[in-house]
């Protein structure tokens, strides 16, 4: 299937899997890619917004990552923006609005404690468990395939945070396309 469209129905499906309603206190990035009324609670629902994002602005994020992301998830950051998003077997961690992706490297860095343990043993986070869940999310860089994929991870978040020990919980998917395509075929399940 041709990456574009696979991501159009990724992107999609994000409407199916989260409700996507932010209160303006709660969450800054969602607020800020709100669209319509608020509803009688107060609160607005979000957007994934469509950008054109120049490959350069990679190499700022590159810059302080021992690996680049699989080109999926290249072209996913490239031409979309997004809030923190639960996908209910794991959130992806928000890309922000902006021209560039410092907001992107914000939030992948943004917990120095999981960063510091994580980077070094060779891990780049990009999303968390699901709901209420810290643990990380991973891409695993030891496990690069020849379509330069890697295995999808979760790690335990109290073992980075109470003993420094990075330890592997589950393998969320094989890989990041893999990941998108069951996103997707559990959005299709939702009625």
């Amino acid at each position: 299937m041709d990456p574009s469209h696979l991501l159009k129905k990724f992107v999609r499906s994000f409407e199916k899997l989260d409700e996507m309603y932010v209160f303006k206190e709660i969450d800054e990035i969602a607020y800020s890619l709100r669209s319509g009324e608020q509803d009688e609670l107060g609160r607005w629902r979000w957007r994934v917004e469509e950008a054109i994002t120049e490959r350069e602005y990679l190499d700022a994020v590159y810059a302080k990552l021992p690996a680049p992301f699989p080109p999926l998830y290249e072209q996913l950051v490239l031409s979309y923006r997004w809030a923190k998003v639960d996908l209910q077997s794991f959130s992806l961690l928000a890309n922000p609005p902006g021209s560039d992706l410092s907001g992107l490297r914000a939030q992948i860095s943004h917990d120095k404690g999981l960063w510091d343990s994580l980077i070094p043993a060779g891990y780049i986070q990009f999303g968390s468990g699901p709901d209420m869940d810290y643990d990380p999310v991973c891409f695993e860089l030891k496990s690069r395939t020849n379509k330069k994929d890697y295995r999808i991870v979760k790690i335990d978040h109290e073992q980075i945070l109470c003993n420094w020990r990075v330890k592997v919980v589950a393998e969320v998917a094989p890989n990041f396309e893999q990941l998108v395509l069951q996103t997707i075929e559990r959005a299709n399940d939702v009625k």
